[in-house]
Parts: structure tokens; sequence; C-alpha cells
């Protein structure tokens, strides 16, 4: 492994971990838009809205599994590029040890105040049976969610992206079928939607675990301990990623309960279409920067900065290219998008294609700022990179959301996200130019 960080040409090294990474938080992503897809057409758009509604719970297990797994396989790569591996697999077991016990309280919480839980997320009389169904399940198998998405992160740490990428795969594809069967011929509505992603998440699991067969992995387990120094640099690298993921369930919450003030069901239902692909879109954009992670924290341990400056900058240009792309299938694809889910109201039909016109532009900012935070947490920067996602998600966003509809045109509303963008995009390039100390590649 170590030879292949070092040795190989940047832009084939960052290929090499971008597609497999790319295809992997895609089909991880695809899970919560399968449901959304099949619950729409087998179930009703109330259900719809349901789910959408309950979603934020797959924002909040990610959000843990991206704080202790890339704050751990952060530490684990830089061990391994200090030639540490006595102390990359003591971080890993670590790393496990935590996703234990914060899993664990998290879960008997959100069971135990499930109804308050589910009224808090925006729920209402109508949406709230199913918002309860599907809570319940995913509640249930949260600790197998987490662990897969950790588990992932740590073997594409360990230079096996590929099958990182095939777990996930797997996930995905036996969701579809599970997500037929339930939905459609056995009838289970909603439930039947949160199962199917419960047990295709247990298989994707398993094949996971055959990692650590492999003769060489460095993924072993060592002996537990509570290293409360270690635990907690875990915790404090995966902040941002955290960060990112808690700001996407808030901004769920928050979207969903001003528009069912200021637009009703047809606001809600609307954004329940464009949420369910912005979910899909985030998770192409932390991709990009997962990609660079394990290759990032290796050079910067083994302090290689004329690569780590190259792959910085492949990093940058591919998180810009992703977002024209997206801009582009918002402005030419509305229709298809809308077909996908089988939406027949005409009221919800075009406020969803104004919707999807402003809010797109988003997508154009989205990706800088997501590189550049995952890029300084990388390196260790965490506090940068901590504002970087605060900024963009919280600093700025809720303001917004909540001054935009003040001007009397509820499809305001969906301008907050891409102003919120923009200016944190302009803000970073005008603080990195200006303030030396900002500069992204260390100094010899």
């Amino acid at each position: 492994m170590s030879f292949k960080l070092q040795k190989t040409n940047p832009r084939k090294l960052f290929i090499s971990y971008l597609i497999p990474s790319l295809l992997g938080m895609l089909l991880m992503a695809s899970n919560i838009l399968v449901d959304g897809i099949f619950v729409s057409h087998g179930v009703g758009e109330d259900a719809l809205a349901g789910i959408n509604i309950a979603t934020p719970i797959f924002s909040i297990l990610l959000a843990v599994s991206l704080w202790i797994g890339m704050g751990g396989a952060t530490l684990f790569s830089i061990a391994l590029g200090e030639g540490k591996k006595k102390e990359a697999q003591s971080i890993f077991t670590r790393s496990v040890i935590l996703t234990s016990i914060i899993v664990g309280v998290f879960i008997i919480i959100g069971l135990w105040k499930l109804k308050e839980i589910a009224y808090l997320f925006g729920a209402s009389a109508i949406t709230y049976p199913y918002v309860r169904d599907y809570l319940f399940v995913i509640l249930l198998f949260g600790f197998v969610y987490v662990l897969e998405n950790i588990i992932s992160i740590f073997i594409r740490n360990d230079g096996n992206p590929k099958l990182a990428m095939t777990g996930l795969g797997i996930t995905a594809i036996l969701n579809i079928i599970l997500n037929y069967f339930f939905i459609f011929v056995w009838q289970w509505g909603v439930t039947g939607a949160a199962y199917a992603t419960a047990l295709s998440t247990v298989v994707g699991l398993a094949v996971l675990l055959l990692h650590f067969k492999r003769p060489n992995s460095h993924l072993k387990w060592a002996k537990p301990d509570f290293h409360v120094k270690s635990m907690l640099s875990i915790l404090q690298i995966g902040l941002p990623s955290y960060v990112v993921e808690m700001s996407f369930a808030l901004t769920v919450v928050a979207y969903n309960i001003t528009f069912l003030f200021f637009a009703g069901t047809i606001g809600v239902t609307s954004y329940a279409i464009i949420n369910y692909l912005h979910a899909v879109f985030l998770m192409i954009f932390i991709a990009v920067g997962a990609s660079l992670q394990p290759i990032v924290s290796y050079h910067f341990g083994a302090k290689l900065y004329d690569r780590l400056r190259i792959f910085l900058k492949l990093g940058i240009l591919t998180a810009i290219g992703i977002g024209v792309m997206l801009f582009i299938v918002g402005l030419f694809g509305k229709s298809l998008i809308l077909m996908l889910f089988g939406i027949q109201d005409e009221a919800v039909i075009n406020y969803t294609t104004k919707g999807i016109t402003l809010f797109f532009v988003g997508y154009l900012f989205l990706g800088f700022n997501l590189v550049i935070a995952e890029y300084f947490q990388a390196i260790k920067r965490i506090r940068f990179s901590t504002w970087i996602v605060l900024t963009r998600s919280i600093l700025l966003f809720m303001p917004l959301l909540y001054v935009l509809p003040k001007f009397g045109n509820s499809e305001l509303i969906w301008l907050a996200f891409p102003i919120a963008e923009g200016l944190t995009a302009m803000g970073l390039i005008i603080l990195i130019i200006k303030n030396p100390r900002l500069h992204p590649i260390p100094k010899e």
C-alpha cells in the first residue's frame, strides 16, 4: 500500500480512489432515493412526504458514521504514513468502541421518544403514521447502518476501495429487490420500505467483513482499550464530517417546517422530491472529499507536499465539474425528475419545477466548499474545516431561510441554499488568498 500511494501517478491514483468512492456513496444514497420512489408509486404522495420527514434519521446516523469513520480513518492513514501499523490498528478498534457507545445511547433515546422526534422533524397528523412506522424500523437497525458505513471508510483507507464499493453496491441492489416485494407484492407499505433498507444493510455489512480475511490487511483488531486522548482526537478530527451531515438533517427539518408554514402540503411534497435528489447529490460531493482523504492524510503523514498540491487541485476541479453537470441536469431534466416520482398533481408539478431551477444553482458552489473543508480535515486543520461547514449550513443558511419568505413569495425559500453556498465559496477564496496562514499546503 505504501509504495502504491507514494509512487503511483497522482491522477491515476486519485481516479482509482474516486470512482469506487463515487459509486459507493451513490449506491448508499440511492437506498433513500429508492425508498422514496417505491413509496411514491406504491403507497402515495402523503406517504412520500412522511418518509421525507423521517429522512433526517439517515443524516443523523450517517453523521455519526462520518464523525467517527473520517476521524478514525484520518488518524489511521496518517499512522500508516508514519509507519506506525500497531497504532493504526488500535485507532480502528477504538473507533468501533466509540461507535457502539454513541449509537447505542442514541437508539435507546430515539425509540423511547419516537413520537416527539417525529413531530420535531415536522410531522403532522396526516404524515405522523408514516413517519412513525419508518423511523421505528430504521432506529431498530441503526447500529448496523452506522457500522457498515464506518467499516467501508476504513476499508477504503486500507487500500481496498473496490470492496467498499462492492459492499455498498450489494446493499443498494438488494434494497431495490426487497422494496419491490415488500411494497408491491406483500403490501407492507412504508414499513416494508424501511425493512428493505435495513435487511439489505445487514447483507452489505457481511460482505465488507470479508476484508478482514485478506493477508495484507492492516485492519486488525487490537486489544480493546479506552485511551481517552486518542478517542477525543478521533471525535475532534471527524467533527467537520459530522457537522456536514447533521447540518443536512437540520436543513431538512428547517425546510420542511418553513415550506409547511408558507406553502402548505404542496411545498412539503415539492421539497420531498428535490430533497431525495439532493441527498444523492450531496453524497457525490462527499465522495470526492472521501476519495481525497486517505491519499491526503497518508501524504501529509509522509510529508510529500508536492504531491499533496496536485491532489488538492484534482479534487477541486472534479467537484466543480460535477456541480456544473448537476446544474445542467436541473435546467433541462425537470420533466424526467417529476416523471421519476410519478407526480400527477399540477400544483406540485409547477412548484417543484420552479424549485429545481432555483435550488440547483447551489451545486455550482457546494462541491468547492465541501472539498476544501474535507481537505483541511484530512490534514488535521480542524478548526478552519469546521468553520467552513458551519458557515455554509448554519450561520448563513438559517438566517436566509428566515428572511427570504418575508418578501411575500414562498418560492424565494428555495434560494436559501444557493445563496449560502455562493457566499461561503466567495468568502473562502478571499480568506485563502489574503491570509497566508490559511494556505492549504504546509510549508516544507
